[in-house]
């Protein structure tokens, strides 16, 4: 943990010195940024270990920031939002944003899903064994890597949780509490919503037929389970 880099995205200044303030007291190093195109070219030249990344931002949105960021790399992202319209929220998971906080948010509470999911992107785990297969999908654990049919997927480092979760207990329901718990660390009611957009982007990731799903299946009123063979 000590001395990865964090950028902050934020156009208000009093946000940025008290996430600085927090996450520097932790031990992580930061960068800052005010507007998208200054986030964007921090991105590319710091190479941070994870994103915090407002959603409201002067000239090119938060939004568009994520979009460009996933399409280079698949490094964690964690959104802040001031807004209350769920749908900006889920569109930011849509496009593989990790998680997400409310304005105004505790920094405590933040950092400690900042420390949450970069010990999920590091690989931290309690000696599962090294490798689940299940019909066409494999899950390398060790090295963190998911085939389909012999084809590398790229996901997120949520993604991967979530996958992992649902492909070792085959046939078990899960709520979306539950989940948000496993991969997240917590559950938190309001967020659990979200499930469901990471899982929209894991089917699409891995399954033959998104809208007929083979392997992530829904079980309507409860939550989702992984098929069994």
């Amino acid at each position: 943990m000590s001395g990865e880099t964090i950028l902050v995205v934020d156009d208000e200044p009093k946000i940025v010195k008290t996430l600085r303030a927090y996450l520097e007291e932790t031990g992580y190093r930061v960068v800052a940024a005010g507007d998208g195109r200054t986030a964007l070219a921090a991105f590319r030249h710091e190479r941070p270990a994870l994103v915090i990344l407002d959603l409201g931002l002067p000239g090119v949105d938060g939004l568009d920031v994520a979009r460009v960021i996933r399409k280079e790399s698949d490094l964690p992202i964690i959104m802040l939002t001031a807004r209350v319209d769920e749908t900006d929220k889920l569109i930011g998971l849509e496009l593989g944003a990790d998680d997400y906080v409310t304005k105004p948010f505790s920094p405590r509470e933040l950092v400690a899903r900042v420390r949450a999911v970069l010990r999920r992107a590091s690989g931290e785990h309690d000696a599962p064994p090294p490798t689940v297969v299940a019909g066409d999908v494999s899950i390398d654990l060790e090295r963190r890597r998911v085939t389909v049919a012999g084809q590398p997927i790229e996901l997120t480092v949520t993604e991967f949780e979530l996958l992992v979760v649902l492909a070792r207990n085959p046939g078990r329901v899960f709520t979306r509490l539950e989940l948000l718990d496993r991969v997240q660390g917590y559950a938190f009611e309001g967020y659990e919503r979200t499930v469901d957009a990471h899982v929209k982007n894991l089917r699409q990731k891995i399954e033959p037929d998104a809208r007929n799903p083979r392997y992530i299946l829904t079980v309507y009123g409860v939550g989702y389970k992984f098929a069994e063979d």
